[in-house]
């Protein structure tokens, strides 16, 4: 701390020409102190111009200002003095390893405060002092000081190293800055412009681009701050997705669980009825056994009587045997008890395997076709459409009744005669329609290659009506369904009841491309090149299922099979 205050108080009363303690300190009327005999050799060598300066802001006096000795700063340089602090501030002037050194110091060299672009040397404060007094070095560049002055001085040096004149034009021809005197010859005839006004210009297109690079910085600012709430909206709506399927799956296996206790103790009650049916007949029957041995043994006894008389006086006289069990009312079964039971149980689990198979198919699909980044482009080419294509096929339990259905479910075809199909909630009874077995999530692409009259193809939620009015359950005709009516004459989209008319070339061939969770639906006329025929822009809240809907008899409409590239 006490070295930093001998360093202010040594900069606050030193000369600012000859760096010492002020000797005779005089003020100036812009309020800068020097000693009496530095600022009167430097004016002396002004007096031939007749304009007095100071050295250090430049403020100029005319005429020449009549100078007196500042009493206040005398006395406080004095008491300095006495202090000892005058060398001590000397010691700190003198230049260390890491400084840039006085070019011009002999022995132990001061501390460089400047250093010129032109001389390409370093001064102190002292040597520094001609580059302020003498006007042919007033032109010189001054500049903080600097080990590399050649690479500084080839960026910075504003005199020109042919004419030593300073250069204040820039030539826009060569895009250099030069003197005007260099207009008089290597660059005559060029465009030059003051080197002021081609900074003013340059300096408009400056703050144009970092104002440019400002909003982009605030565009990206924003970007990631939307991408990291993106992060925790994934993370956090991850976690719900495990902790809710954890309880459901929990649920399930407690469900399963319940019921094999439920069939367990059900097979173990009748087990305990129908072994005690038997166990009691079988004791009806030991009791009955019993009963014939010894109706056996006296009838035995009686057959070995030898007196003929005693034979017939006793005969009579033996109980008659009780009703038997007619074997009959033994109702014995192979040994099947309970295998129903099993088959019964065995067709449960084979139906729950498949409906998880084909549920955990879509659950994966779901997962695995999350979108965590920012939607990519629509494709351009149809191979970058292909890249999303999904092999589809038609639910047969959707199926209007008049609808074939052929080539593994992947073709419908509207015929006058009327499909035997079982009864099944999800079947249309209304519309000559038929929804796609697989849901539709993520990005997927697929065509349709139709034939006849005309067809619709589109896609909805599977939620849509069924046994209703065909303008309320119909493709198109409700906010569940988005279609492309597709005829002779050309192309039709609708939404909601609202028609849009389109144009575009007649193709045999529809391609559609979903990205679901950014809400684009597009329609293309497929034939050599693709063709943009409708692009929708929505909020789809439900998983959709591809449709087709057949507008007459005869007309047929199919899923092509489409390969990824």
């Amino acid at each position: 701390m006490a070295q930093k205050g001998d360093q202010l108080d040594r900069e606050t009363f030193s000369c600012y020409m000859c760096l010492d303690l002020l000797n005779d300190p005089v003020t100036t009327a812009c309020g800068h102190s020097y000693c009496m005999n530095c600022i009167k050799s430097f004016w002396d060598e002004e007096d031939r111009k007749g304009i007095h300066s100071c050295s250090q802001c430049r403020k100029t006096f005319t005429p020449r200002p009549v100078l007196e000795k500042n009493v206040m700063f005398a006395t406080l340089v004095e008491q300095l003095k006495h202090t000892g602090l005058q060398a001590a501030a000397g010691e700190q002037c003198y230049a260390g390893p890491e400084d840039v050194a006085c070019d011009v110091c002999t022995g132990r060299k001061l501390k460089a405060v400047k250093s010129c672009l032109v001389c390409q040397d370093s001064y102190c404060e002292k040597h520094v002092q001609r580059h302020y007094n003498t006007n042919r070095l007033q032109k010189h560049r001054l500049v903080s000081p600097s080990r590399k002055l050649q690479e500084v001085s080839s960026s910075n040096c504003e005199i020109c190293s042919r004419h030593d004149e300073g250069m204040k034009i820039f030539c826009r021809t060569d895009q250099q800055s030069i003197c005007y005197l260099c207009t008089m010859d290597e660059h005559k005839g060029h465009e030059t412009v003051p080197a002021a006004a081609e900074r003013t210009e340059k300096q408009k297109e400056l703050e144009v681009r970092r104002l440019n690079i400002q909003l982009r910085i605030q565009e990206r600012e924003k970007d990631v701050k939307l991408l990291q709430q993106e992060v925790e909206a994934i993370i956090g709506s991850a976690d719900k997705a495990v902790e809710d399927s954890e309880k459901m799956f929990t649920e399930l296996i407690r469900l399963l669980q319940k019921r094999s206790s439920d069939v367990k103790q059900q097979v173990r009650s009748q087990q305990e009825t129908e072994v005690s049916r038997v166990k009691e007949l079988q004791e009806k029957l030991e009791q009955e056994i019993a009963e014939l041995k010894r109706k056996d043994g006296e009838l035995e006894q009686l057959s070995h009587t030898e007196d003929h008389n005693q034979f017939l006086h006793n005969y009579p006289s033996l109980s008659a045997l009780s009703e038997s069990t007619h074997s009959s009312s033994i109702n014995i079964r192979p040994l099947s008890y309970f295998e129903d039971v099993t088959a019964a149980v065995s067709e449960k689990r084979d139906k729950l395997q498949d409906t998880l198979r084909e549920e955990w198919t879509n659950i994966s699909l779901t997962v695995t076709e999350v979108d965590v980044l920012l939607s990519p482009t629509e494709p351009k080419t149809r191979a970058g459409f292909l890249k999303y294509s999904h092999e589809m096929t038609l639910d047969p339990n959707t199926a209007y009744t008049h609808l074939l259905l052929s080539e593994g479910n992947r073709k419908a075809m509207l015929i006058k005669r009327y499909r035997p199909y079982p009864h099944h909630p999800d079947r249309f009874t209304s519309c000559r329609q038929v929804l796609s077995r697989e849901t539709l999530t993520g990005r997927c692409y697929w065509e349709v290659e139709w034939r006849g009259r005309g067809v619709c193809v589109a896609v909805a939620y599977k939620t849509i009506g069924r046994a209703v009015c065909p303008t309320e359950c119909g493709f198109g005709y409700n906010d569940k369904s988005w279609a492309l009516f597709c005829d002779t004459t050309g192309y039709t989209y609708l939404n909601n009841k609202i028609q849009t008319v389109l144009s575009g070339p007649r193709s045999s061939r529809v391609g559609v491309y979903l990205d679901h969770r950014a809400g684009i639906l597009s329609f293309y006329s497929v034939s050599e090149t693709m063709t943009l025929l409708h692009r929708v822009q929505a909020t789809f809240t439900q998983p959709l299922h591809a449709g087709l809907c057949l507008l007459g008899f005869g007309v047929s409409a199919e899923f092509s099979k489409v390969k990824h590239t």
